[in-house]
């Protein structure tokens, strides 16, 4: 199992330290989630908490996901990044492939991409992207960051996106992991299809032991089992020695960890309290 800390949704102050923090205590990752803006009118639901609100969001302060995995990524040395998940669908892929090369270069291949599609319609809108064909428009959207990480020319003519054929340097010398967000089928059969692994945004272990069941008849079904492919879930179960077992018992090999509710409106910790807790829990959990 790789423990992950998730820094994000509080003060930009904190980004340091607790990234400094988690790579003295033994965290294997960090986990940085992302959000354009919190628009003024909205009627899409949240598919992640049980009211579908996102009203937890309207005050939480967010640094652009990709500006806080490099800058956290030039003051460790070895910790990995992953976004969870960045909505890439709303984003120009050629400008977010040069970013995420960058990060690689300058970090020596530390980052794990974590991408979905955003379920919110006023992203979108305020992006001036369609909401209409988004998923479509993102599969092009990922073979357009593959394409480009080769280092030789490459274009892209797709039903949704165009672009001429062009290289970008410096390429990574590694190609960058792309793990799928989503729980809907048609983001469990990308992950499968597509991916380098999975993200869940949380489950009880039922709903993940079924989602995990799918994704592997799916792998299957597109010949991609045997393929190297990470399963990323939320940690609510991986506060004792039996709840970490039973996670990697059904194929889970990074879990996130987080100390507070975020859909609850829980108030945010302390700097010291949160470095408190993320050393308790590796003393405790993180065995290298």
């Amino acid at each position: 199992m790789r423990f992950s800390l998730q820094v994000g949704m509080c003060d930009p102050g904190h980004y340091f330290p607790l990234a400094k923090a988690a790579e003295e205590a033994g965290f294997d990752g960090l986990t940085i989630p992302d959000s354009i803006c919190y628009p003024q009118e909205a009627s899409s639901k949240y598919p992640y908490n049980a009211d579908g609100s996102r009203e937890f969001l309207e005050s939480v302060p967010f640094v652009e996901s990709l500006i806080a995995v490099a800058a956290m990524a030039a003051v460790t040395e070895r910790i990995r990044f992953s976004t969870f998940v960045y909505k890439l669908a709303v984003r120009q892929a050629a400008v977010v492939a040069k970013q995420v090369q960058g990060i690689q270069a300058l970090s020596g291949n530390r980052f794990d991409f974590g991408i979905g599609i955003s379920p919110w319609a006023e992203d979108f809108a305020v992006c001036g992207v369609p909401w209409e064909k988004r998923g479509k428009r993102f599969d092009e959207q990922i073979a357009i960051l593959r394409g480009l990480e080769s280092g030789e020319f490459f274009g892209h003519q797709g039903e949704m996106l165009q672009m001429p054929a062009n290289k970008m340097c410096p390429a990574p010398t590694a190609p960058t992991p792309l793990l799928i967000g989503g729980h809907a089928e048609p983001a469990l059969k990308r992950a499968a299809k597509l991916g380098d692994g999975w993200m869940c945004a949380g489950a009880d272990m039922e709903e993940l032991q079924r989602y995990l069941n799918r994704i592997a008849d799916l792998r299957k079904e597109y010949g991609t089992q045997d393929k190297p492919f990470r399963i990323f879930t939320t940690g609510q179960n991986a506060f004792t020695e039996a709840g970490i077992e039973e996670l990697e018992q059904i194929g889970v090999t990074d879990v996130v960890i987080g100390f507070r509710n975020l859909y609850a409106m829980e108030a945010d910790k302390t700097l010291e309290e949160k470095i408190g807790m993320l050393q308790w829990y590796a003393s405790t959990f993180i065995k290298h």
